[in-house]
């Protein structure tokens, strides 16, 4: 079974989200364990634990880290990301976000719902470039790495 069944977020050192932030992280966790494929691919030099996987989402020495274990609490696999080339889409989709809960308060429909196009696409933007940095070391659908890319933002939140 390919998929995450736990997820836990290590942002102890982080300052508390805003109530937005918080909401977008609760959903985004829901939405995450009720589906989602996140797979570990075969190579010939290591065995792949079987899934499902918990998963622990961390920030260590500037670096996204992705620790996984099976159910059993056996080490599944860590892998380190560079957090570089996601400074700019975490920067971008933050400042569109600003922008649509400010628009939600004012602003007639038509206006927010342009807002949240954009909003929308900067977040898919972020999502390939999650696709793109895992590739080799995990197989995740567009969906999973939308909702992985925002609780990567909640980790920028602080970071």
């Amino acid at each position: 079974m390919s998929k995450i069944i736990h997820i836990e977020i290590d942002d102890r050192n982080l300052p508390p989200p805003t109530p937005e932030i918080d909401q977008e992280r609760k959903v985004a966790m829901f939405d995450l364990l009720e589906d989602n494929s996140f797979a570990i691919p075969v190579r010939e030099d290591r065995d792949v634990p079987p899934g499902p996987y918990q998963l622990h989402l961390s920030i260590r020495e500037r670096r996204l880290v992705f620790a996984l274990k099976q159910e059993d609490d056996s080490p599944a696999g860590e892998f380190h990301l560079s957090l570089g080339p996601f400074r700019q889409v975490v920067k971008d989709y933050f400042q569109i976000c600003e922008s649509y809960f400010d628009a939600v308060k004012t602003l007639p429909p038509s206006q927010i719902e342009t807002i949240d196009m954009a909003r929308r696409g900067i977040h898919n933007e972020g999502a390939r470039v999650l696709q793109e940095r895992l590739e080799g070391k995990a197989d995740v659908d567009i969906d999973t790495a939308r909702r992985l890319f925002t609780l990567i933002c909640v980790l920028h939140f602080g970071g």
